[in-house]
């Protein structure tokens, strides 16, 4: 449970959530912020969203499923983190109707933008 809290406390932050996806590397950390880029947001503001949607909407059997992917695991954040950005929700049911995305993303992207 520990590591559960953990992931939500450090991940929500977009620095420290660009940073995990990035250490977990490889195809995972390409793919995610190939994903991020297709809506208009940085990996690290991504990845945020989606560790505080999961923390605030997420049932029993997800966070199960979370502790089970950190359960012996030496690096538990980076695994339970790669678990739940691998059970993202499809993001595109966000966008509204015409195709723009929602004003959430459009703030965060620009957000992002002015802090480079």
């Amino acid at each position: 449970m520990k590591a559960l809290r953990e992931i939500v406390r450090t991940c929500s932050n977009a620095h420290v959530a660009r940073a995990a996806v990035a250490s977990i590397g490889g195809d995972f950390a390409e793919k995610f912020a190939e994903d991020a880029s297709r809506h208009d947001l940085p990996s690290g503001v991504f990845a945020a969203r989606i560790v505080r949607d999961f923390a605030n909407s997420a049932g029993q059997e997800e966070w199960d499923g979370v502790s089970e992917a950190t359960r012996g695991s030496d690096q538990p954040i980076l695994s339970g983190l790669r678990y739940i950005l691998d059970r993202r929700p499809n993001m595109q049911d966000d966008a509204n109707e015409d195709g723009t995305p929602p004003a959430w993303a459009i703030h965060a992207s620009r957000a992002a933008c002015h802090r480079r």
